[in-house]
């Protein structure tokens, strides 16, 4: 009988009008506190899950899920290599590559840049390039004429267009007569892409599989031989276990190996915005004891009066409680649905905010991801609404626990 007495009363004090109005003022403070805090909170970390599976996405669109090389050598079985990583259920393709470092050179305009000679018929299932080819096309690397597909950023640097020469120089060299002479090759611009990400654009360039195996002298040997998977989180799984069927040592590589450190700090930053946020929450919740507080110094005489008719501590105690839980509870709901409406909206609301006020928050000419990404994780979502409803709780024990020690002699002496 004592829960639905105390939740009775409880809702009565919290729908009716007070005397006090400062003490309604400063409930509806906490309310629209901890409401902003978890709008605030679902939309960030939304955001930055849009950011990180945008920059993701990026990254592995020049980048494949797992690499296998040659350990200490390069790989001459590549062939054999690539059909028994096909033989795996849940390897999608496998495509060889040769990856050198060189520099481009066209007239006085020099740029350092990463060479990777590919076959242009399973580069697409490894990679996404074809689907950011500015100008031209994957397909114009044929074996032998010695075209080139630059990166945007990179031809820019070199002032070079497609039909455009450019020299290769590369780091081995030719011993002649006349002295060891570096080793040269003209290529001719056949296409352009632009991936908006500034390591590949700036220093990538793709040549034809066996063009590279020529001008870097390796017969028919490869660097190795990189991978596509059926799920992205499950690379390293299944790739050690596809690496588990080869004979002999190969070196096995996936995504998470290559850009650690990246995602790492990807994650490291939104624990921290996660606390950092989560403190307007906590604000809003220490709102609720002095407003519990005022609202059990205001009270004193009815907690007496229902005290001496028969009600326990503990019934006092949970009156407070759902009073304050009440306003917890409200004002995450209210957090929940401006947070979710806002996040399912940021990107069509941010454009129409720089077109009102004639701004930009991400200049495409500093950030090459010019527009706001988000991703609504629901499991984000609960474990905000979680720790807000925990705080709120907390929050109401310490002065429902002075309300249930109130004395009623020393309540009603003056009354």
């Amino acid at each position: 009988m004592y829960k639905p007495l105390a939740l009775f009363i409880g809702l009565r004090y919290t729908r009716a009008k007070r005397r006090n109005h400062f003490i309604s003022f400063i409930s509806l403070i906490s309310m629209l506190g901890i409401a902003l805090g978890v709008t605030a909170l679902i939309t960030v970390l939304s955001v930055m899950n849009g950011f990180e599976n945008e920059l993701r996405n990026r990254i592995l669109g020049m980048t494949a899920h797992a690499t296998i090389q040659g350990y200490g050598e390069n790989l001459s079985d590549w062939q054999g290599v690539r059909e028994r990583m096909l033989e795996h259920p849940r390897i999608l393709a496998a495509a060889p590559y040769i990856q050198r470092e060189g520099m481009l050179i066209n007239g006085n305009l020099v740029n350092g840049s990463v060479i990777r000679g590919i076959d242009p018929a399973l580069e697409p299932g490894v990679s996404k390039v074809t689907e950011h080819m500015r100008r031209g096309e994957l397909a114009s690397l044929v074996p032998g004429e010695f075209n080139i597909v630059l990166g945007a950023e990179l031809a820019m640097a070199l002032g070079v267009g497609v039909g455009d020469k450019v020299t290769l120089v590369t780091p081995t060299a030719n011993v002649t007569a006349a002295g060891i002479l570096p080793r040269l090759k003209r290529f001719t611009v056949s296409a352009i892409f632009q991936v908006g990400m500034f390591e590949y654009d700036s220093a990538l360039g793709l040549i034809h599989l066996s063009d590279a195996q020529k001008l870097f002298r390796m017969g028919e040997e490869v660097t190795g031989v990189r991978l596509q998977v059926d799920e992205l989180f499950a690379a390293p799984q299944v790739v050690r276990e596809a690496g588990n069927r080869l004979e002999g040592v190969y070196y096995v590589r996936d995504w998470t190996q290559s850009h650690s450190n990246f995602f790492r700090a990807i994650r490291t930053e939104k624990m921290v915005m996660f606390i950092i946020l989560l403190l307007i929450v906590g604000v809003a919740a220490f709102n609720i004891v002095s407003t519990l507080v005022m609202v059990v110094t205001d009270k004193e005489s009815d907690i007496a009066i229902l005290k001496t008719l028969g009600a326990t501590p503990r019934t006092i105690l949970l009156i407070f409680i759902v009073q304050g839980t009440l306003i917890g509870v409200i004002g995450t709901l209210l957090g929940l649905i401006g947070g979710v409406s806002l996040a399912l909206n940021v990107e069509t609301l941010v454009p129409w905010l720089e077109h009102a006020f004639g701004v930009q928050f991400l200049p495409a000419d500093v950030y090459y991801i010019s527009d706001l990404p988000s991703e609504l994780h629901w499991d984000d979502v609960l474990h905000i609404c979680g720790v807000s409803f925990l705080l709120t709780v907390l929050a109401t024990l310490w002065p429902a626990r002075r309300a249930a020690k109130t004395a009623p002699a020393e309540a009603l002496r003056y009354e």
